[in-house]
């Protein structure tokens, strides 16, 4: 084994037991030590003192060249990971970790784009025609426009996390943090279907490749790629030009909010640690929102 690759699993042990990230931030920190290290070193592994801030900066302005709509700003952060990881392990003298600029991440100003719900079901509903994958495809799409779920919280369901008895499934979400849910049948079905006719091979992930030998996805793109799909075989616009998941969670928590549910109940569903996270939904309709207000008590009127 090249001193590159001992390097990089010594990385991947860090990465997984001293911080104890995620499969999905794992594969994508991965893959940023081989494009660092490639752009510094070519293919082999040079002397890691000789890393300095402007090759950091030069490589991170090559990076948002290369990136047609630079929407990811988590490249940075990997890039932060590795080289707190170098200083850990004394591979470097330095921590280079503070010369990685801090991507900008602007707040949203507009409304949360969001879906109507009839739209939402037609979506869903088209990937089941596919033979090979529908039935993988529709359980997935369906947990995150009836569950509200993440698209990397979906690829890192085992099937040790259904609890088939108590209706719950056991949620791996950000930072470790892990929330058990009720299983909807709708839901439930869906996943029993995937099980029985489609799925094959012996990997403990739920949503397994269709292809031998049948392993759990790297990272959560395939879902980008399925709602993609869906979007072309109905003929629905995006509601805006990229095309990511997070769209079914906007539209699940916009329909909440129109059947009468409180931002706090929103906040529940979807998980947020922050309320502030879920006031971007108090952008909507005012009358909605004044529809759905919780009268303050006063004295003498608890109402």
């Amino acid at each position: 084994m090249s001193p590159r690759a001992v390097l990089k699993r010594e990385y991947e042990t860090y990465l997984r037991v001293q911080r104890g990230l995620s499969e999905d931030t794992i594969y994508h920190c991965l893959r940023f030590y081989d494009r660092f290290l490639t752009a510094k070193f070519g293919a082999g592994l040079g002397d890691l003192n000789t890393i300095k801030p402007d090759d950091i900066t030069g490589f991170i302005l090559w990076l948002r060249k290369e990136q047609n709509a630079p929407r990811d700003k988590t490249g940075p952060s990997h890039l932060r990971n590795l080289f707190q990881f170098l200083f850990w392990s004394g591979k470097t003298e330095r921590n280079l970790s503070n010369a990685v600029p801090k991507a900008r991440q602007p707040k949203p100003t507009g409304i949360p784009r969001y879906l109507e719900p009839e739209e939402v079901n037609r979506l869903i509903e088209v990937v089941r025609d596919h033979e090979k994958t529908g039935r993988r495809n529709y359980a997935m799409l369906l947990m995150i426009a009836r569950l509200g779920l993440r698209a990397p919280e979906v690829t890192a369901i085992e099937l040790d996390d259904i609890d088939w008895r108590a209706g719950e499934i056991l949620i791996r979400g950000k930072r470790q943090l892990q929330d058990r849910m009720p299983l909807p049948a709708e839901v439930g079905e869906a996943i029993v279907d995937y099980i029985k006719d489609e799925r094959q091979g012996p990997e403990r992930a739920l949503f397994v490749s269709v292809k031998p030998p049948f392993k759990r996805f790297k990272d959560a793109q395939i879902l980008r790629w399925i709602l993609r799909d869906a979007y072309d075989a109905t003929g629905i616009s995006p509601p805006q030009a990229y095309i990511g998941t997070h769209i079914l969670r906007h539209s699940l928590a916009t329909d909440m909010l129109r059947k009468g549910a409180s931002l706090a109940e929103i906040g529940d569903v979807l998980r947020h640690r922050s309320a502030m996270t879920t006031t971007i939904y108090a952008q909507y309709d005012v009358d909605a929102l004044r529809s759905i207000s919780r009268p303050w008590p006063t004295s003498g009127d608890v109402q």
